[in-house]
């Protein structure tokens, strides 16, 4: 299976969102998406719930997401 082509689907621009990654198109962020996934909703939830984004957009935010992690170096904090 090929990984979804995020740059399609994904746009960071200062003027939008605070220069957050958002869907093209819109103001929805990709972070908004891949928290609604981590909890618990499907992908025909969030379909619902932003009747203005597709499934190849939904997949392009865990590509992104998914292609950030690869780049960054994650440290827990311990609490």
């Amino acid at each position: 299976m090929n990984r979804t082509n995020w740059q399609k689907h994904i746009t960071i621009d200062p003027d939008i969102h605070h220069g957050d990654a958002c869907i093209k198109g819109t103001r929805i962020p990709a972070a908004i998406i891949v928290g609604s996934l981590a909890d618990g909703m499907t992908i025909k939830e969030i379909l619902a719930a932003y009747p203005q984004l597709s499934t190849p957009d939904v997949l392009a935010t865990l590509a992104y997401a998914a292609d950030i992690l690869q780049q960054d170096t994650i440290v827990p904090l311990v609490t």
